[in-house]
Formats: structure tokens, C-alpha cells, sequence
């Protein structure tokens, strides 16, 4: 949708001289752009160097998915249309591919938390007084549930090919729950950290 309007020069006798130049405002979003490019493929770096590093010290059968978090992250500062989230979902999944675990089940998991993600930015979540001093939880609500909508995804599509008869064994529910929940609260604590240093860096 857009508005056009032209802008005309009036002499102070009231005569119009020249038209001015058409504005055109846009209010639908273009697109992903080059430096959204860049801080996708940036923040993604960094949840997998969190994931090696981090994960290497905290492994109970399985390694807390710090992806999870950057593309959070990176949907609350770029606010992508649901297809483009859907995209970083599914390179996020492709990127979980070089770490242990139960293959290509990510990314139908990070697909999952990603779309969720997507969805949930959408809905406002604001506390505190209005104005300038209003403080949002929407980077640690919106990553609280998206993480737990890629975990319970991930266990169902892993429980759901163990009894189908693929080659595959489930960690222990009990384990699975634990690793999603913590997961999940640490992920809310870095994207709310993050994102108004990067709000604010970014201007967005």
C-alpha cells in the first residue's frame, strides 16, 4: 500500500510557479536487505560459537542450542515477514548440522521456532509507564516460548521417527525436558541483554 501526493511552489501573489517533486511513502517492508544479510549471518556465527564452546561444558546427553537465541535475536531487531523468518529458521537448522546430535531433525525444529518467533514479535508486551521510561519483555517472552516451541518440536519429530522404525535413539524425556526449559530461560536472559545495545546501535 502507498500514498502519493504532489508538492506544489505558490508565489506570494498565489500563482503557481512549478510542481514540486512527487513523494512516494511506502508502507509495506521491502525486504531483507544487505546489512540484514550481514547481521543474520553474524549473530548465527555467534550461537554457534556458543553452542561449541559453551556446550562442551554443559552436555547432558545433549548441548543447550545458543542458535536458538541469535535468531531471536535477529527476528526481534530486523522483524521479518514470516517467510523470511522461515528462512533463517531453516539456515539456523542447516547450521546445527556440523554439531553431535540427531541429524536433520533441526530443521524442522528451528523452522518451527523460528515462524513462532516471527509470530510472537508481533504481539505486544510492554510493563512499566508510558513513554520514554516503558520497558518491554517481548525479547524474553517472545524467546522463551519460540525456544520452547523449537524444543517440543524437535522431541516430537524425534519420538515420532523412533517409532516409526528409524535408526535413532531419543534421550530420556525427563533429560529432554530439563535441557528445554534451561535452555530456554538462559536464551530469554541473552536476547534481552542484547537487544537494546543492539536496538539502539541499529536504530531499529
Amino acid at each position: 500500500m502507498y500514498e502519493k501526493y504532489e508538492e506544489k511552489l505558490i508565489s506570494g501573489d498565489g500563482a503557481i510557479e512549478a510542481p514540486g517533486k512527487r513523494n512516494v511513502a511506502y508502507g509495506e517492508r521491502a525486504g531483507i536487505g544487505v546489512s540484514d544479510a550481514l547481521l543474520i549471518g553474524v549473530l548465527l556465527a555467534a550461537g554457534a560459537v556458543l553452542k561449541f564452546f559453551v556446550g562442551s561444558v554443559i552436555n547432558f546427553g545433549m548441548k543447550p542450542n545458543f542458535i536458538i537465541a541469535m535468531y531471536c535475536l535477529v527476528i526481534l531487531l530486523i522483524k521479518p515477514k514470516v517467510s523470511e523468518a522461515a528462512i533463517i529458521g531453516l539456515l539456523s537448522g542447516a547450521i546445527c548440522q556440523f554439531f553431535p546430535g540427531q541429524p536433520y531433525i533441526n530443521f524442522a525444529s528451528e523452522l518451527a521456532g523460528a515462524v513462532a518467533m516471527a509470530f510472537l514479535v508481533k504481539i505486544p508486551a510492554v510493563i512499566g509507564h508510558s513513554g520514554k521510561r516503558s520497558f518491554s519483555v517481548k525479547p524474553v517472552l517472545c524467546t522463551f516460548f519460540s525456544t520452547l516451541a523449537s524444543g517440543f518440536s524437535f522431541i516430537g519429530v524425534m519420538y515420532l521417527m523412533y517409532y516409526s522404525g528409524a535408526a535413532i535413539t531419543p534421550t530420556p524425556l525427563a533429560i529432554f525436558m530439563a535441557i528445554i526449559f534451561g535452555t530456554a530461560f538462559i536464551n530469554s536472559l541473552i536476547v534481552q541483554v542484547l537487544y537494546v545495545p543492539l536496538n539502539l546501535m541499529l536504530k531499529k
